[in-house]
């Protein structure tokens, strides 16, 4: 069960650290979805209600905040899924989304199909684009990698139904572990419905000591291409070298390397 903590906050949009973006928007913070290798489990050092995945904080008063007039480019999540389970339910993301100035461009980032729900709100925003992420993660890579979140089949399924929509679509191909991720199967599936790709190689560091424990002992492999330089360089140029086969429209790779580091293909 997990923990749901209601709180009030003073504010919704928070000025972003991410190039080209001028807003995030976080209505909840912590995902239900509890994968392993989440980059956002760092605040559990800040919200001490338990492990990552075990808690969700929801700002019960978002709606209201979201109606703040903000210019620019609008974010929606950075460290929280904005279509977790709870949200079947509490309807939050919603809420935030009628109550939203629509002049503003606006981008979501989930892993759920529920996102399509919201279609008809999502078609009053004249600049929005929505992403799911995609992995090739089945059976016992799943279940030991990030067990909750929904198949790779209903995520296909969502960017499908969205861009019949007329909604504007990426994939956000992440995160490419080497040995399991099979970018070209990802994009043979989804390039008819998908308008642009992003992807990003795990950042073990950011992933944390418990999901590089995981990776060593159940998949040596990738771990030893992650860790050693040589491999990992091949690996990336190797990826490089994919994507541009695929003639696809990417907005690039981003490789975690002591710091971060962003290759345009």
């Amino acid at each position: 069960m997990v923990r749901v903590i209601e709180r009030d906050a003073k504010t919704l949009y928070t000025r972003s650290k991410i190039p080209g973006v001028d807003w995030v928007v976080n209505q909840y913070v912590g995902c239900a979805f509890a994968c392993k290798y989440c980059y956002a489990r760092f605040l559990c050092r800040w919200k001490p209600y338990g492990e990552w995945g075990e808690w969700v904080e929801v700002k019960r008063n978002a709606p209201e905040l979201a109606a703040r007039h903000v210019r620019g480019e609008v974010v929606m999540s950075t460290v929280s899924d904005p279509y977790q389970p709870l949200e079947a339910r509490l309807k939050l993301t919603r809420r935030v989304l009628e109550k939203m100035d629509k002049r503003n461009k606006l981008s979501i980032l989930t892993k759920s199909p529920l996102v399509t729900r919201d279609v008809d709100v999502l078609k009053r925003f004249p600049s929005v684009e929505v992403g799911l992420t995609l992995n090739t993660f089945e059976g016992r890579e799943k279940m030991l990698i990030e067990p909750l979140t929904p198949t790779l089949k209903a995520r296909l399924s969502a960017l499908k139904v969205l861009h019949e929509e007329g909604i504007e679509t990426y994939a956000f191909v992440s995160p490419i572990i080497p040995g399991i991720t099979d970018v070209e199967e990802l994009v043979r599936e989804s390039r008819d419905f998908v308008g642009s790709y992003f992807f990003e190689v795990l950042n073990l560091r950011a992933a944390g000591r418990a999901f590089r424990e995981l990776l060593r002992e159940h998949f040596p492999e990738s771990y030893t291409v992650l860790t050693d330089d040589e491999k990992f360089w091949k690996f990336v140029e190797g990826l490089k070298e994919t994507i541009k086969r695929l003639g696809v429209r990417s907005e690039g790779i981003e490789i975690h390397r002591g710091g971060w580091e962003m290759v345009r293909v």
